[in-house]
C-alpha cells in the first residue's frame, strides 16, 4: 500500500507539473497527425491537449466569475485559446488549433513554474513540522508510557533519551545534556543544559539523559509558534500585491470591453476583414494580460520570506518584508535586546592580601544560599573554585547577606552595610567604586572577620547585564545602510542606558520610560521618519512593537506577547540578522521593481506589434507567457 499512497501524494502535489507534461505530449501528437493529414486523429488529440491543459485555469476563472462576478486572466487566456480553434475551424485554417492549443500549454507551463515557486517556499514548512516528534515518552507513578504530543498537560514529566528529538518546551527536572538548537536559534555548537534550564521542541538532544517538565502546552511551544508564523507570513498578502490583485479585476474588465471593440469595428472603419479582426483582438486578449505583472510581486517576496526563515529571520507576512527595506529610524530596548538580560560578574577587584579568586570563593560561601540573580552570578562566576557554603545565613532586605564559612563571618552587601561591621573601607576600593556604578554596574563589597574580631574587606565585585557582543558591529553596519536615526528607549536608569549606548554607539537616550512612554517615543519618530523599526524582547516593549511600522522581536529571550506583537521575530536573539533582514528588504523591492518594468515593457512591446500586423498568436503567446516566466524566475533568484 506504501508505493500507491506515495503515488498518490506526488500526482497531487505536482498535479499542474504533470498536466502541462500530458498536454505537451499530446500537442505534439496533434501537431505531427495535422503534419500527415490525418485530421481526425489531429481533431481527437487537440481537444484532449485543450481539456487537460486549460482544465485547472478554466475551473478556477469560471468559479471567481459565479461566485465572486469578476474576470480574472485564467478565464482571459481560456477564452482566447477557444476563440483561436473556434476561428480555425470556421476557416479550414487548423494551424490556428494549434496556436490556441501552444497558448493552454504555454499557460499550463507557467502555472507549474509558479507552482514550483510556492511549493519552495512551502518546504520550509514541512521541514520546520519534521522537526517534532509524533509522541512523547512520559512519567509517572506507573512507570514510562508513549503518548501523543498533543495529550501532553502542562506539569508533565517526560524522558529525553540521547540522539533523541525533544517533543516540546519544557523544563529539565534531572540529567545533564548538550543540546542541538541549531535548527532553532541556528546555534552552530551544541549549548550545555542542566536543571533548571528551559530546551525547546525540535532540539536534539546530546549524551545524557533528560527528565523534563512540560511548562507550556505543546502547541505553545516555540516551534509551534514559528510553523505558525511561516504559515500565516504565506497567506497574507502585502499591500502591493493586493494593489495588484485589485488593478487586475478592473484591467480584465478593460480587456475584454476593448477586445469586444477590436473584434467589431476594425472591419466598419479600417480594411480589416473579419478573419483578421478576430484574431487579432484574440491575440490582444493574449498579449495585453497581466499575467506577468500578477507574478511580479508574491514569488519574489515569497521567496524573501523562505530565504529570511533559512536564516532565523521570520517574517510574518510579506508586507513586512517590504517595510522592513523602508526603515529610515530605528528603537532598541536595551535589556535583553541589546544587553543579554542576564547579570554576570564583569570584574573583581582585590585589596593587596588577597586575589580575585579569594574574594570570589568569599562571597560565593554565603551567595549560594540566596536565590537573588546577584547571588546567583556570583555563584555563577565562581563554579570552577573550591568553597564551603556557608551556614547561619541571615539576609537583610536590600542591603546584603551574613553568615558563617570555615569558622568566619562573612559579609556580602553594598558599602553602607559592609561599612557597619568595620572601621574603615580601603581607600582603592572606595576610589574605584564610583567608577564602576557610572558604568551602570552593581558594586558589591565582600568583607570577613579578622584574627581581633574585626572585619577586614577584602575586595568588590561589579555585576553588570552584559552587552551583547555583537550589539556595536551591528549598530556599525546599521549606519552604513543609511539608517537616518537609531536610539535607545529603555525603562533602565539614565546611567546605566547612557553606559550601554556609548558601549555599542547608540547617541541618543530614552530612559526611565514606562510601557506608554516608549510608545510615545516610536510615535514621535515616526512623526519625522515615518518608516520606523522597534527591537524588543519584554511585556513593556509589546505596545511600542505595535505602534511600530515594524516590529522586530528577540526570538529566544522574547515574551509570549512580543512575539505575538512583533512583525519579526529573530529565532536566535541574533541582532546582526536585523541588518541582514533589511537587505533582504531592499532586495526585495529592487527585484519587485525590476520585474514590473519588464512585465510592462514585455506588454507595451506586444501590443505595438499586435496592432502592427507583426506578430501572430503563438509568438504573442511565447512573448506574453515567456515574460510571467522570467519574472516568476527573477523573484526566484531571492531564495539564494
Amino acid at each position: 500500500m506504501l508505493y500507491p499512497q506515495r503515488f498518490h501524494q506526488f500526482t497531487q502535489e505536482h498535479a499542474d507539473t504533470i498536466a502541462a507534461l500530458v498536454c505537451g505530449v499530446l500537442l505534439f501528437f496533434g501537431w505531427f497527425a495535422l503534419s500527415l493529414g490525418w485530421l481526425g486523429l489531429a481533431l481527437l488529440l487537440l481537444p484532449a491537449a485543450y481539456v487537460i491543459g486549460g482544465y485547472e485555469s478554466a475551473r478556477e476563472g469560471l468559479t471567481t466569475l459565479i461566485k465572486e462576478k469578476e474576470l480574472d486572466v485564467d478565464l482571459l487566456m481560456i477564452v482566447a485559446a477557444l476563440g483561436a480553434a473556434a476561428l480555425g475551424l470556421w476557416r479550414r485554417e487548423y494551424h490556428l488549433i494549434i496556436d490556441g492549443a501552444i497558448l493552454i500549454l504555454i499557460f499550463a507551463i507557467s502555472g507549474a513554474l509558479e507552482g514550483y515557486a510556492m511549493r519552495r517556499t512551502e518546504k520550509n514548512i514541512r521541514s520546520l513540522m519534521s522537526l517534532t516528534p509524533d509522541t512523547a515518552t512520559i512519567v509517572n507513578q506507573t512507570g514510562e508510557k508513549n503518548i501523543p504530543i498533543s495529550q501532553l498537560q502542562v506539569g508533565d514529566e517526560i524522558v529525553v533519551k540521547p540522539g533523541e528529538l525533544i517533543p516540546t518546551d519544557g523544563i529539565i527536572v534531572s540529567g545533564y545534556s548538550t543540546i542541538n538548537q541549531a535548527a532553532i536559534t541556528g546555534e552552530s555548537l551544541p549549548v550545555e543544559k542542566t536543571v533548571g534550564e528551559e530546551v525547546f521542541a525540535g532540539t536534539i538532544n546530546g549524551y545524557g539523559a533528560l527528565r523534563l517538565k512540560v511548562h507550556k502546552p505543546a502547541a505553545s511551544s516555540l516551534i509551534q509558534r514559528v510553523i505558525r508564523l511561516v504559515e500565516q507570513a504565506q497567506t497574507e498578502a502585502p499591500p502591493s500585491q493586493e494593489f495588484i490583485e485589485g488593478f487586475e479585476k478592473g484591467y480584465a474588465k478593460v480587456i475584454v470591453i476593448a477586445g469586444v471593440l477590436l473584434a467589431t469595428l476594425p472591419p466598419l472603419i479600417w480594411v480589416w476583414d473579419w478573419e483578421t479582426t478576430i484574431y487579432r483582438a484574440l491575440t490582444f486578449l493574449v498579449v495585453a494580460s497581466p499575467c506577468a505583472l500578477m507574478a511580479a510581486i508574491m514569488p519574489t517576496l515569497l521567496s524573501g520570506i523562505a530565504n529570511g526563515a533559512r536564516q532565523g529571520i521570520l517574517f510574518k507576512n510579506g508586507a513586512q518584508l517590504e517595510k522592513i527595506g523602508k526603515v529610515r529610524a530605528i528603537a532598541f530596548d536595551k535589556t535583553g535586546t541589546l544587553t543579554t538580560g542576564q547579570v554576570q560578574v564583569s570584574q573583581v577587584i582585590a585589596t593587596s592580601n588577597y586575589t580575585e579568586d579569594d574574594v570570589l570563593k568569599v562571597a560565593a560561601a554565603l551567595e549560594s544560599s540566596s536565590e537573588h540573580p546577584i547571588a546567583q552570578a556570583i555563584v555563577q562566576a565562581a563554579k570552577d573554585l573550591d568553597w564551603v557554603r556557608a551556614v547561619e545565613v541571615q539576609a537583610i532586605p536590600g542591603q546584603g547577606i551574613v553568615g558563617t564559612a570555615n569558622n568566619q563571618q562573612i559579609i556580602v552587601g553594598k558599602a553602607a552595610f559592609v561599612q557597619q561591621y568595620t572601621n574603615k573601607l580601603p581607600q582603592e576600593l572606595v576610589e574605584a567604586a564610583p567608577s564602576l556604578e557610572h558604568q551602570g554596574k552593581t558594586v558589591v563589597w565582600v568583607a570577613q572577620a579578622g584574627s581581633k574580631e574585626e572585619y577586614n574587606v577584602i575586595g568588590i565585585i561589579a555585576i553588570a547585564d552584559m552587552i551583547r557582543p555583537e550589539a556595536p558591529a551591528t549598530i556599525a553596519r546599521l549606519r552604513k545602510l543609511g539608517l537616518e536615526q537609531i536610539v535607545m528607549i529603555t525603562g533602565d536608569n539614565q546611567r546605566t542606558a547612557e553606559s550601554v549606548a556609548q558601549a555599542v554607539g547608540i547617541d541618543q537616550v530614552f530612559a526611565s520610560l514606562l510601557p506608554e512612554d516608549k510608545l510615545d517615543v516610536i510615535r514621535q519618530l515616526q512623526a519625522k521618519y515615518h518608516t520606523v523599526a522597534m527591537v524588543g524582547d519584554g511585556i513593556n516593549d509589546a505596545p511600542a512593537l505595535a505602534q511600530a511600522s515594524v516590529g522586530i522581536a528577540m526570538g529566544v529571550a522574547g515574551s509570549d506577547v512580543a512575539l505575538e506583537t512583533a512583525d519579526i521575530v529573530l529565532m536566535a536573539d541574533r541582532l546582526e540578522k536585523i541588518d541582514v533582514a533589511m537587505k533582504l528588504g531592499r532586495r526585495s523591492q529592487a527585484i519587485v521593481k525590476q520585474n514590473i518594468v519588464i512585465a510592462l515593457g514585455f506588454i507595451g512591446l506586444l501590443l505595438i506589434g499586435n496592432f502592427l500586423g507583426n506578430i501572430n498568436l503563438p509568438i504573442g503567446v511565447i512573448g506574453h507567457e515567456g515574460s510571467t516566466v522570467l519574472v516568476t524566475l527573477s523573484g526566484l533568484r531571492l531564495l539564494k
